[in-house]
């Protein structure tokens, strides 16, 4: 299952969104791979009570850029629309 770092609660917590599974995992931030920040995606496996957790580099970086293409959308939809306005 695929898993988003949504946030990390008092600097200790990191709060991983299983949409799929409508889950939010809640786990120590220092069991999380390397290079983990804030908007990692990740691949999430439980097998025998056991989590795996491994960065998706490749999602992170398309799903970033997916979110900065439609940012740019609506800024010059923004800009756009205030000439429009009488």
């Amino acid at each position: 299952m695929k898993g988003i770092l949504d946030r990390i609660e008092d600097g200790r917590y990191a709060v991983i969104l299983v949409e799929a599974e409508k889950l939010e995992l809640i786990l120590p931030f220092d069991c999380l791979p390397t290079g983990s920040h804030i908007n990692s995606w990740f691949t999430i496996d439980a097998e025998n009570r056991q989590l795996s957790i491994i960065l998706d580099e490749e999602t992170s970086l398309i799903k970033n850029q997916q979110t900065e293409e439609l940012m740019d959308r609506l800024r010059m939809r923004k800009k756009g629309s205030r000439f429009k306005r009488k």
